[in-house]
């Protein structure tokens, strides 16, 4: 299982340094350094849609994200401390150099997320899918210990779905 995972992060590697995808510039939506961190802690973004949003270097710390549509959302350097994921739908989404610290990720839908050089310290992941997203082996290994529950969307077991032994 774990080769299979390896294999497939080095073909999407391959495949993205082949053939890497067109630049587009940034939407208007998309929320960075510029807004300033002191308007995003503790913002409530519970049950909406932000497909394709992009928190750059900003400190989202306490912010409220339950049940909210985070397909391809880019956290970019971001601090999400404290921050309430659980039942987020954040497949597909990038989480790079993030610290989630105290974060509730239960019930969360990470599928085909990017979380590399992210960090996981104390966050509640009961139920989450981590299906096909790709971490760190040091931060699996941390969140194996912890790993339980069943996804209540997507029916897959936690420890499975992080390749847990």
């Amino acid at each position: 299982m774990k080769y299979w995972r390896f294999l497939a992060s080095f073909v999407l590697a391959m495949v993205l340094f082949l053939f890497p995808l067109s630049a587009q510039a940034a939407s208007s939506s998309s929320i960075t350094r510029s807004v300033g961190n002191d308007q995003l802690q503790s913002k409530d973004y519970s049950g909406q849609s932000l497909v394709g949003t992009e928190f750059t270097n900003v400190n989202l710390k306490s912010a409220k994200f339950t049940n909210a549509n985070l397909r391809g959302v880019v956290f970019n350097g971001t601090l999400l401390d404290g921050v309430n994921l659980h039942g987020a739908d954040f497949s597909e989404g990038i989480a790079y150099l993030t610290r989630f610290k105290d974060a509730d990720l239960s019930d969360a839908v990470l599928t085909d997320a990017m979380m590399l050089r992210s960090i996981f310290d104390e966050v509640d992941i009961t139920g989450a899918d981590f299906t096909n997203a790709i971490l760190d082996g040091i931060e699996v290994k941390k969140l194996c210990v912890k790993a339980s529950g069943v996804n209540s969307k997507t029916g897959v077991d936690t420890r499975n779905s992080l390749g847990c032994k």
